[in-house]
């Protein structure tokens, strides 16, 4: 039996106790709800769904219902929203009452969840209150726009490095990729300097990986909708869940307390740089509550700032080896502004445009988070004649907002160009539903925009992203393919990384880094 056919058993024994509070609700304020797909018993709407990628089913059902949909999955009620206009009215507009996360049914439904899915401490799902405003605080203090830009050399050198392996391995570059993004949150959050085959990364990343593929929409649907499988034992049959649960326990407690350690260690000797640990320790010195959001918003930022990074990159390399002409309309940027003898850094951005709208188009061509991150509302409200009951799930289609053909014409082609005004100048476009919304808009992603922007502007000066050869020398071609989950990402695929100068070696390169520092 597996879990979900434990949640059915479940589901079946407690079908009396199911109740009908959304329609109570309805009648009480004798308004309607959202419009949406007819439920079923039980299944709610989730036979109609691609539950592998539900955001597309999302966007199709926006076509039929409008830009604000009521939906049931399993017994859970969510209103998607697939339209900037709407996010932005509830969510920003209306921010004091759409900033909570989702709630558990029960405490232990709670902890078992994210002991499965998500560190318990992670800032991303905690309610709004004293507590959430305690981590974000930490994180503004760390990664506000002028704290973010003392990153900006560490940036530089780790994109320099980032070269460096490409160059001498370009086969692992999706190893490569996840090394440089790892090692910039790493050296932000404890000021800790990777090595290669790093065993503290590699212990985070191992981590965070299985999280990352054990949430799936399915499990965290049946577990939240069912907390009565929280009370079978962990041998039960389809209890996987709960095994799996009991085995990251530990793995989540060296991810939090190891790279903390260390941080601590090196504040000790005098020796520390600045860093999110040090900056908000020497803040909030002698202060017991912050000292532990400290270490729980730290392993937070990991999880957030790496993975989601790394993704990013990939979806560019891909894109570029699919758009070649995009490729060399960037690269002739760079040649214009860059003298010959170094590579780009961050003086240079403001005098390359299209790398700028490269960086744009690369966020909305495949929203790594296609659905973003929950919001509850925390009263009753109403939008647009439509009721929206207290604790109601909020889910924000970015991937259906990104892919607007209103606002953006031929939205599965790879076009910088959209980013440019008809003078020529870029636009005041910057993606905004991809870093979040309101109160909980992602509080890193200044440092997030300078890590894209240095990664792709360097790789672009040195090589060329190009198609994967046969033995007969022919491309081999692909269709992207992306994984499922809360995070997607581009699926393997074949390329090629080759340097755009024949003579370029080791020695040439470390110049070029050398002059750029």
């Amino acid at each position: 039996m597996d879990l979900a056919h434990g949640a059915l058993v479940v589901a079946l024994l407690a079908i009396i106790s199911i109740t009908t509070s959304f329609n109570k609700k309805k009648a009480r304020r004798n308004l309607p709800l959202p419009p949406g797909p007819r439920p079923l018993p039980i299944l709610g709407n989730l036979h109609r769904m691609n539950t592998v990628f539900p955001w597309i089913t999302y966007k199709e059902w926006s076509d039929i219902y409008g830009d604000i949909i009521y939906s049931r999955i399993l017994n859970q009620d969510v209103i998607i929203l697939n339209s900037e206009k709407v996010a932005r009215a509830l969510l920003e507009k209306r921010s004091g009452n759409y900033s909570d996360r989702p709630r558990f049914a029960t405490m232990e439904l709670q902890v078992i969840r994210c002991m499965l899915f998500k560190p318990t401490h992670t800032i991303c799902l905690k309610g709004y209150g004293d507590a959430w405003r305690r981590h974000r605080r930490i994180y503004h203090q760390a990664f506000r726009p002028e704290a973010a830009v003392i990153y900006r050399p560490m940036q530089l050198r780790k994109a320099h490095q980032l070269l460096l392996n490409l160059f001498h391995d370009p086969a692992k570059y999706e190893m490569h990729l996840e090394t440089h993004s790892a090692s910039i949150v790493m050296s932000a959050v404890y000021d800790y300097d990777t090595k290669p085959d790093d065993p503290l990364v590699s212990m985070i990343q191992g981590a965070m990986h299985r999280i990352i593929h054990a949430e799936t929409p399915e499990k965290a649907a049946i577990i939240d909708s069912y907390p009565a499988l929280t009370l079978i034992p962990a041998w039960f049959p389809g209890a996987s869940f709960k095994r799996h649960a009991l085995e990251l326990k530990s793995v989540l407690k060296d991810m939090v307390e190891k790279p903390f350690e260390y941080a601590i260690d090196r504040i000790s000797s005098g020796l520390s740089s600045p860093s999110m640990v040090s900056e908000g320790l020497a803040r909030f010195q002698g202060d017991p509550s912050f000292e532990l959001a400290i270490k729980e918003s730290s392993a937070t930022a990991f999880g957030a700032g790496s993975e989601t990074t790394h993704s990013v990159v990939l979806v560019f390399v891909q894109a570029m080896v699919l758009n070649p002409e995009v490729q060399k309309r960037a690269q002739a940027e760079i040649d214009r502004v860059v003298t010959a003898d170094r590579l780009p850094d961050f003086g240079d951005r403001d005098s390359m445009p299209y790398i700028e709208a490269i960086l744009r188009e690369t966020l909305r061509f495949y929203p790594i988070v296609p659905l973003g991150v929950p919001h509850a509302a925390v009263n009753d409200d109403v939008y647009d004649g439509y009721f929206i009951p207290k604790g109601t799930s909020i889910l924000t289609n970015v991937w259906a907002m990104t892919h607007d053909a209103t606002k953006y014409p031929a939205p599965f082609e790879f076009k910088p160009e959209r980013f440019f005004t008809p003078s020529g100048d870029l636009n005041d476009d910057h993606v905004t539903p991809v870093w979040g919304w309101g109160r909980r808009i992602c509080v890193g992603r200044y440092v997030a925009d300078a890590t894209l922007w240095s990664a792709i502007a360097s790789t672009l000066a040195v090589f060329d992203f190009l198609k994967a050869t046969d033995a007969n020398g022919k491309d081999i071609n692909f269709e992207p393919r992306w994984t499922s989950g809360i995070m997607s990402r581009p699926v393997s695929f074949p390329c090629r990384i080759v340097p755009r100068r024949r003579d370029m070696d080791v020695e040439k390169l470390t110049s070029l880094i050398s002059a750029t520092a």
